[in-house]
């Protein structure tokens, strides 16, 4: 059994994640924020942390991408992909609706429903989906916009179900641990990396060559600051493949040579299962024919 660490608390969309990739017997442990989720598991009081990492709606969940930068590397070995459909809970007996608590990204998530079903209601913004719920059922406010399964966790009765705007709208989740033995691939893979540069004219073009060249399809792209000096970066990039394929290999030590520093977040399994894309010659056997024309003209052998 391990211990997985989430960012809480209790009732939360990623508590729904956490319990979809831990598996069965393991403990699930809230975290007040992601920073404390990660440094659970690099402390070693957890085994795993389960984080969202980025919403098609709102975009990167700009604390996760800090966090992975912070401290000691961190690698993700799973991913789960999560609807964001909401529930509309209420204290039993509530005939009347005057004011509506959740995070503010939910609350924007939820702005037509809320306009349509509850125009009179007053929006409050608090800290997580669950702290709403924890508001109504200390009556400070009548509703809550939360994920599900806080209906589990709290006496609240569901006013509505399979709330959003936006029918389409996901967050994904990613599992991280230690450093360790990195899931085998499975041919629908995505890597993660940090690539940090120097600030001169068109490092972030030469990275992104360097993957066009091979044929590797970019998945995401997000920048933070260094924090050190105005205008520079450190480069939050996923792309499709896995560190055991030559073409990722032969990709990641292109960026290594080309940046200050890599930071390597992990291979691992899709969770849509959608399978990587590769361009005619630029295949794992290409690389792989071509690595062994170089070694026989090492060896002399020009045949």
């Amino acid at each position: 059994m391990s211990r997985i660490a989430y960012f809480g608390p209790q009732g939360t969309f990623t508590e729904q994640a956490a319990r979809a990739l831990a598996a069965p017997g393991d403990e699930l442990v809230p975290a007040v924020t992601i920073r404390a989720a990660l440094a659970m598991v690099r402390e070693g009081a957890a085994d795993g942390a389960c984080v969202p990492v980025e919403n098609s709606v709102e975009g990167a969940i700009t604390p996760t991408l800090d966090g992975l930068n912070e401290g000691s590397p961190l690698v993700a070995v799973a991913e789960w992909l999560l609807p964001v459909h909401f529930s509309i809970l209420v204290r039993p007996g509530t005939t009347e609706v005057k004011t509506v608590a959740s995070y503010p990204p939910a609350l924007s998530q939820v702005r037509l429903w809320l306009e349509e079903n509850l125009p009179d209601a007053r929006q409050i913004a608090t800290s997580s989906t669950a702290a709403a719920a924890v508001a109504v059922d200390a009556g400070e406010v009548d509703a809550a916009v939360c994920a599900p399964v806080a209906a589990e966790h709290y006496p609240l009765e569901v006013l509505a179900t399979g709330v959003a705007d936006l029918r389409d709208a996901q967050t994904r989740f990613l599992l991280f641990k230690q450093p360790g033995e990195v899931p085998a691939p499975t041919g629908a893979d995505r890597t993660s990396i940090i690539a940090s540069t120097p600030n001169r004219t068109g490092t972030l073009a030469e990275l992104l060559t360097e993957l066009a060249f091979r044929g590797i399809n970019l998945t995401k792209l997000d920048a933070r600051p260094t924090r050190n000096n105005f205008g520079e970066y450190h480069f939050f990039i996923d792309f499709e493949g896995h560190i055991a394929e030559p073409r990722i290999g032969d990709a990641l030590a292109a960026l290594r040579r080309r940046c200050s520093n890599v930071r390597f977040l992990g291979s691992h399994p899709r969770a849509d299962g959608v399978a990587a894309t590769v361009q005619p010659d630029a295949g794992n056997e290409d690389f792989d024919q071509a690595a062994s024309w170089v070694e026989a003209v090492r060896k002399g052998d020009l045949a």
